[in-house]
């Protein structure tokens, strides 16, 4: 099987100007040294390990045991990004993956460094997300000592990686570091940890006797297709069908397989869902785009294929699916494929490459022949009609305090093609999922299936290192940014400002309600209920445009003054959107993330 060559990495962007002066000037000689064969110390050779893995940033936090990485970092002209909140790195690094299709990298130091980046990388093991998490440890010298910040940190992190281990040498530091990064991509995506010791880190070793793999040898093509008679069988189910449905979720943009997905939809005029950050594969207005209408297809269709999405509470643990309908699932894991419900057909591999297959083979076979799905797409359409028309109500209310259906019906008349939208809270995000709908793969980021409040901050400052070119939106609840909003100013700092909207009810609102129910009025806000804050003014505070919207009315020019604001001023804005505390969403009433 050919070896597949890692993505070329980007030149630095201009916020690494200092980056760049300082390898003309103080890292010469230990440059020069390397280059002669002579010798190479620890972080070197980390940073030449993910320049070889197509790492162009790594999000950090200082710290004692790790900066002889960012020396190196500096030789191998890798930006280093310095963030106030170790979390808001981890988060940055899974951003930056999500959007580049590369591996993240997240450097903190030892004991609270690495603790503190912990929600970030459960957040990307539950949404597999590649991210290598590189940490650093007291010296092999102290060990078992009680040296400063030393804990078990291979031993935490096992669990929620897909890869845990410690270098013994230095002469080992980019071969696991290969190894680390290789597991990260192993099957379905996800992160992994390399703690590497002080001593190990800052020692010098001859650059001969170092073990660096060499980039483009070592790595096997991911585009399996599994067993071509089940790509068969796939195309025999979508070809007989009289009434398929397909849903595309994250594993179809993360394995970039959308092209090859969205052959087949059409190829087969099949209706298309998505969710994850499959949503955006197709824009809104697409005649195979549709978005209200899953559990109406579900209960009807002859053929549902699942594509890149666990049978987990989102999907009812499988229950939606109508029950003598044909089930297909495909994923990158077999460990996913027929959990929690049993499936008709099975297929292992990379979604794009069994999606192509599957559109081959039935094209071969005919197709779907004629006009023959087009009552049954025109049967979701009317529906889909229909039950917009509904919300528009509450989509369109003038209500006040605002109703959260019209911040969510706002947000989505002010994307453009190139606006990428990311959702940080509870009912924020469930309900902008009723409205939003973004018009390009890539431009929709939400927590995934973690439902960790706190990412928006730094997937915002990832998309737009990303993403120069690119406007960027986080949504958030007032909760969710007061968790890791300081970041802002590393956003602003590096030159990725972005547009902050906050639905502010003053509450953790999604469980407020649940208390509600069970508990009263009395009971209900304890431990959920915050202060009314004026949120603009800490966009003021740190440069940027700020307002306070109390009128439906006025949601759309705030926007639009904001996105005046951050391309005239390259900071960040801060729209803060008081909304009806006493509104929740359908999911909230219902309580469906718990059943």
């Amino acid at each position: 099987m050919a070896a597949a060559t890692p993505a070329p990495v980007p030149a630095a962007s201009a916020s690494s100007a200092a980056a760049a002066a300082a390898k003309d000037t103080a890292t010469d000689t230990l440059a020069a040294k390397d280059r002669s064969g002579d010798v190479v110390s620890g972080g070197h050779l980390v940073a030449r390990a993910l320049r070889g893995e197509g790492v162009d940033t790594i999000f950090t936090l200082c710290g004692g045991h790790i900066i002889d990485i960012y020396d190196g970092c500096i030789d191998e002209g890798i930006r280093i990004v310095d963030v106030r909140h170790e979390q808001v790195a981890a988060h940055a690094a899974d951003g930056y993956a999500r959007q580049t299709g590369r591996l993240g990298c997240v450097v903190t130091t030892a004991g609270p460094g690495f603790t503190n980046a912990m929600t970030g990388i459960a957040t990307a093991f539950r949404s597999e997300s590649p991210v290598l998490h590189i940490g650093g440890q007291g010296a092999l010298s102290q060990h078992k000592m009680g040296s400063l910040q030393d804990l078990p940190h291979v031993d935490i992190a096992a669990p929620i990686t897909k890869f845990s281990a410690s270098v013994p040498s230095t002469e080992r530091i980019a071969d696991m570091v290969s190894m680390a990064a290789r597991e990260c991509f192993a099957g379905a995506p996800g992160p992994s940890y390399l703690e590497i010791p002080r001593d190990v880190l800052d020692r010098e070793v001859a650059a001969k006797a170092a073990v660096i793999p060499e980039p483009g040898r070592y790595r096997a093509s991911p585009k399996s297709i599994g067993d071509p008679a089940d790509v068969d069988r796939l195309a025999d189910l979508l070809v007989k069908s009289e009434r398929p449905a397909i849903l595309l979720g994250t594993q179809v943009w993360t394995s970039r397989g959308h092209e090859e997905a969205l052959r087949l939809v059409r190829s087969l005029d099949i209706p298309a869902y998505f969710n994850g950050s499959g949503r955006g594969l197709l824009p809104p207005g697409d005649p195979h785009h549709f978005h209200r209408t899953r559990g109406d297809a579900f209960k009807e269709a002859d053929v549902i294929v699942i594509v890149g999405t666990p049978f987990d509470f989102r999907m009812g643990y499988g229950k939606r699916l109508r029950r003598d309908a044909a089930v297909v699932q495909i994923d990158l894991d077999y460990r996913t494929v027929g959990k929690n419900r049993d499936v008709t057909l099975g297929l292992v591999g990379d979604p794009g490459a069994i999606l192509g297959a599957a559109a081959d083979a039935a094209t071969a076979r005919g197709g779907a022949g004629g006009n023959r799905r087009k009552a049954w797409l025109e049967q979701l359409r009317a529906l889909e009609v229909e039950k917009t028309e509904k919300l528009m109500p509450l989509f369109r209310s003038d209500k006040s305090p605002i109703h959260p259906y019209r911040v969510a019906w706002e947000l989505n008349e002010f994307l453009t093609e190139d606006t990428v939208y990311i959702g940080d809270g509870g009912d924020v995000v469930t309900i902008s999922a009723q409205a939003v709908q973004p018009r390009r793969p890539g431009n929709w980021m939400d927590p995934g299936a973690l439902g960790s409040l706190g990412v928006g901050t730094g997937f915002a400052l990832a998309t737009g290192l990303a993403h120069p070119g690119k406007e960027v939106l986080c949504y958030y609840g007032d909760g969710s940014f007061g968790m890791t909003a300081f970041d802002m100013e590393t956003a602003n700092r590096f030159g990725a400002p972005y547009i902050a909207v906050i639905g502010n009810n003053s509450a953790m609102n999604q469980i407020r309600y649940g208390q509600i129910t069970k508990y009263g009025e009395e009971r209900g806000g304890v431990g959920n209920l915050l202060g009314d804050v004026p949120f603009s003014k800490f966009a003021e505070m740190l440069g940027g445009h700020g307002e306070e919207v109390r009128e439906a009315g006025e949601i759309g020019p705030a926007l639009r003054r904001a996105r005046e604001a951050v391309q005239s001023s390259g900071k960040s804005a801060v729209v803060n959107v008081w909304v009806d505390p006493k509104e929740y969403a359908p999911g909230t009433r219902r309580q469906t993330m718990y059943k």
